[in-house]
């Protein structure tokens, strides 16, 4: 009897110790289970902290460009503002050259040697003046003459209409101007057309003889060499 009671002991025991493990088992598991729900929950918390930072350096270099192109668009408007002042009345410079050019023409066709009556002689004066006038309007409005003469040929302000031989100058030096060429502040508003120097055929037969012989003591020189 005494041996059934410690055999039912040792079992009851057993199964308290089974309940035991169960239950530490159950703990661990438990805890286990805690632990893996805190960390998805800090894996979810960074994933989103790390979408939010994201987004904000997106947004922020967004705010950047747009801020570049304002500030690109209000640069161009400025600039168009300012060639808009400058330049708005480019059209009307060009019309009103030609009478400008008509006034010069009728004045370089009076001959100052004659003896004009008193009323030509006003007339001539007053012609002067509105020269002189229309000058000081084109000046004013940024519109200068271009200057030509005995100066090197350039395409982007001359227009070359004829050569003229001249042995005492180098080629390309104008040495007439046919109409009067103007700049609007910095661009051009009309070309001066001109008459453009250039080597009579004798002269550059002598300078092509010259140049044949130079290279051909040059020749000789290195062959002695």
């Amino acid at each position: 009897m005494e041996k059934d009671k410690k055999i039912i002991k040792e079992e009851a025991n057993e199964n308290n110790e089974s309940e035991t493990e169960n239950e530490i088992e159950e703990e661990n598991i438990s805890e286990n289970h805690e632990e893996n729900e805190e960390t998805i929950e800090e894996d979810i918390e960074e994933t989103a902290e790390d979408k939010l930072k994201e987004e904000v350096k997106t947004l922020k270099e967004e705010k950047i460009r747009v801020l570049a192109e304002m500030e690109n668009l209000r640069k161009r408007f400025d600039r168009e503002k300012v060639d808009s002042i400058k330049y708005g009345s480019v059209n009307f410079a060009r019309d009103i050259l030609s009478p400008g050019d008509n006034l010069e023409r009728a004045l370089s066709s009076i001959n100052k040697e004659d003896d004009y009556p008193q009323s030509i002689k006003n007339l001539i004066e007053g012609l002067l003046m509105v020269k002189k006038e229309l000058s000081t309007v084109l000046e004013k409005n940024g519109i200068t003459k271009i200057d030509t003469l005995n100066k090197k040929f350039d395409p982007n302000l001359h227009q070359a209409m004829m050569e003229i031989e001249n042995d005492n100058l180098d080629e390309g030096v104008v040495v007439q101007e046919i109409q009067t060429g103007y700049m609007m502040h910095d661009r051009l508003l009309r070309p001066a057309m001109v008459g453009v120097s250039k080597k009579s055929k004798q002269e550059r037969a002598s300078k092509v003889e010259k140049k044949l012989k130079l290279d051909e003591q040059d020749r000789q020189k290195d062959s002695e060499n």
